[in-house]
Order: structure tokens, then sequence, then C-alpha cells
């Protein structure tokens, strides 16, 4: 697991695009594309930012049921993450992974309302490589 761990790692962190599925009212999957993380542990957690306003998070406050999906289009392959996607509205976490110039988007600042975290927690994966695909559990 430490291999594909640090391959993967490498592969997330040079990506500057991240996708992101939600479970829609219908039970579809909704899929966006997104800055990358701004914050990772390992593979298990992921931390973006987010408009508390978007459909996204109202998504996921109903059915917090995720997956993050990275990809390297020069070598062709990539990396899916299964998990659960929780929104963050305490000081702490915005605080956290706020940088400077996020005020373009919030514009009252680290504690404007309409600013939150999404935090992804992955208990699976499946990597895409030369070819081959593998599953694995994140633990």
């Amino acid at each position: 697991m430490k291999d594909i761990e640090l391959t993967i790692g490498k592969l997330i962190d040079n990506q500057k695009t991240a996708f992101i599925a939600s479970i829609d009212a219908e039970g579809f999957p909704n899929m966006k594309a997104m800055l990358k993380p701004r914050k990772r542990e390992g593979l298990r957690t992921f931390y973006f930012t987010t408009n508390t306003s978007s459909m996204r998070v109202s998504q996921f406050l109903k059915d917090n049921r995720s997956c993050i999906y990275f990809c390297d289009n020069r070598f062709f392959r990539g990396a899916m993450l299964k998990g659960t996607m929780e929104v963050l509205t305490d000081a702490t976490h915005k605080e956290m992974i706020w940088e400077e110039g996020d005020t373009t988007y919030y514009k009252k600042g680290v504690t404007d309302p309409d600013y939150c975290v999404l935090k992804f927690t992955a208990t699976t994966g499946r990597y895409y490589s030369n070819f081959k695909s593998e599953n694995f559990v994140i633990e």
C-alpha cells in the first residue's frame, strides 16, 4: 500500500484540478471540476474550499456519499477515491485552508458566511495506469 500511496500522492499533488461527485435528489451522480484540494492528509483526508450557497453543498448536506477523481492527462492515468464529504463552517477549518487572494471569491474574508470547507474522507480507491486498474482500501 505504501508504494501506491506515494504514486497516487504524487499524481494528486501535480494536478491543478480535482473532480468531485455528489448525489442529487433523484439519486444520480453529479460531477464537478474544482481547484485541487488545499490540504491533504495521505490518501484519506482532503480539504477543499467552496461557497456555502452552492448546489454541491446542499447535496452533500442531504447525502454525504461522494467520490473524488484526479487525472494525469499527460500519461493517461488516474485515481478515484470513494468516501464521504462533510461541510465544515467552523472558524478552525476555515482558517486552516484560507489563502491570500481568497477574498476574490469570499468578499467578507475568512468569516464570510458564504465560505465553507469541504472535508472528504476516503475509504477505498481505484488507480488506473498502464492499461491496468487496481482497487485498494484506505486505512
